[in-house]
């Protein structure tokens, strides 16, 4: 369970900043790989939210929720949240090159989350909540750097940006019950208060430049 999710459900009741409408949530488009398919691992919070931020994206096929960046070969939800394994909640993302590049997943990555936090994202705190970019090859590691110098250069934040770039290790996926979290679970308050209205708000500040499904 999310950190917070029932103390601050009341306050976010009362704050009414849920989405009263219905809202089309972005899914994988099917479990069987594409054509010369890549992988790209990141970690930006909560994964529920991440996942449904590149599922949004064409190009991208699928999502999936699970830990990356620790020690622990057998982590489960409920030993990373205790935060002693070391995992951070990410997301693998399955996509076509010759639809979506390397780059613009980073971009996207950068523009759906707050860089500049240190070990948590909105209301989730710990450092199973850091932000990871992680890289498979030098060239991978020159895009997410070269991003990070951009909107450092462009002073996009008042502070700076924290989140690390470490190579890529192992990835573990989540339980069977995060993958597609929210769609499967949109009167969540967490999902119904935060996921949903941070994940409209990255679609309304990002139009025109990333290519969203309908």
């Amino acid at each position: 369970m999310k950190k917070l999710l029932f103390t601050l459900s009341s306050f976010f009741l009362l704050a009414a900043c849920g989405n009263s409408q219905p809202v089309n949530i972005p899914v994988k488009e099917s479990d069987k790989p594409s054509p010369n398919e890549a992988v790209a691992y990141f970690a930006e919070g909560c994964f529920w939210h991440t996942e449904i931020v590149f599922q949004s994206l064409v190009g991208v096929r699928d999502a999936v929720s699970g830990y990356a960046g620790g020690t622990d070969k057998h982590p489960d939800y409920e030993t990373v949240c205790t935060g002693a394994t070391g995992h951070a909640e990410t997301v693998a993302v399955y996509y076509d090159p010759s639809k979506i590049s390397y780059s613009t997943l980073v971009a996207a990555f950068f523009a759906s989350m707050d860089p500049t936090e240190l070990n948590r994202q909105g209301p989730d705190e710990g450092t199973q909540y850091r932000s990871i970019a992680f890289y498979r090859n030098e060239q991978e590691k020159k895009i997410i750097e070269a991003e990070i110098a951009r909107l450092t250069a462009a002073k996009t934040y008042p502070r700076k940006i924290v989140t690390e770039v470490a190579p890529f290790a192992a990835f573990y996926p989540a339980e069977a019950y995060h993958q597609e979290y929210i769609k499967n679970h949109p009167g969540n308050p967490y999902v119904e208060h935060v996921s949903i209205p941070d994940w409209l708000r990255f679609k309304e500040a990002n139009k025109g430049k990333f290519n969203f499904k309908s």
